[in-house]
């Protein structure tokens, strides 16, 4: 295992560890978002210093932190310390960490940890994407949009940005006769399109910090990311697809039936 997967998997498992027993405490209150913001903060608090023990140079940081830009970082760690917030203060057990190792600009290492499922994602540029250590790849065997099933994010961003194009592509998609899935944590829609439980996911303004972890385990999982119109410019766009490349192909072909919004 590479050694900074290691340390990484070191510091997510006691971020999670702390997360699971907050979640379980009797006096959590939903409406209390104080506690939420202390949970995440000293979440992220137990990754950072967990890192700088072993790599006290790297910059550690979460995606709510300003941006540093990357060049002055050859090794730049970005953290989200519970992606699916609203999940969490819900109390609705489906909620996850990302953590993504970028270096000179590219992720090389991504971790998306499920405390409450304990299930640990993992991945190593150019060495495949893990499950609990056992190696993932993607489903395959779904080539048709029909039956299969596709994961989204339905927030108030993704509302404010080109809503009659989302609704479009939307109600497109539900006349293909697709399997609408939206869970609210899109990190673990990520990992769950890796795994095959998920045939594909799309997201429009949704941020670059909230796929890099993602992205690349499906990649090393075997499968394809791209935006809108199949291309490599979703960092830019904010717009995306992830799944197989067969599902990809279906995908881009329905999409390109409406006209989407190219800002």
């Amino acid at each position: 295992m590479h050694p900074m997967l290691n340390i990484a998997i070191r510091a997510t498992r006691k971020a999670g560890n702390f997360i699971a027993k907050c979640y379980e405490t009797p006096s959590y209150n939903q409406e209390n978002n104080e506690f939420v913001s202390f949970v995440q903060q000293q979440a992220a608090q137990r990754i950072i210093e967990t890192i700088h023990q072993s790599y006290p140079t790297h910059i550690v940081t979460t995606k709510y932190d300003d941006a540093i830009p990357e060049k002055e970082s050859d090794m730049k760690w970005i953290v989200d310390p519970i992606n699916g917030i609203n999940n969490f203060l819900k109390r609705l057990p489906h909620f996850s960490i990302s953590v993504a190792l970028r270096v000179k600009g590219r992720t090389e290492i991504a971790i998306i940890y499920d405390p409450i499922r304990n299930e640990l994602f993992t991945t190593t540029r150019g060495q495949g994407a893990q499950l609990n250590g056992y190696r993932l790849r993607m489903n395959n065997k779904t080539k048709d949009l029909t039956g299969s099933t596709i994961s989204t994010l339905l927030s108030i961003d993704q509302k404010k940005h080109a809503p009659h194009e989302l609704s479009q592509l939307i109600m497109l998609l539900i006349n293909k006769k697709m399997n609408f899935h939206c869970s609210g944590s899109s990190a673990l829609d990520f990992a769950y399109v890796a795994a095959g439980r998920l045939d594909s996911f799309f997201a429009i303004a949704i941020k670059k910090q909230d796929f890099w972890g993602g992205e690349m385990l499906v990649s090393e999982a075997g499968g394809l990311v791209t935006d809108l119109s199949g291309g490599h410019d979703h960092e830019i766009s904010e717009n995306i697809i992830a799944a197989h490349p067969m599902m990809i192909k279906a995908l881009l072909k329905a999409i390109g039936e409406i006209k989407m919004d190219k800002e």
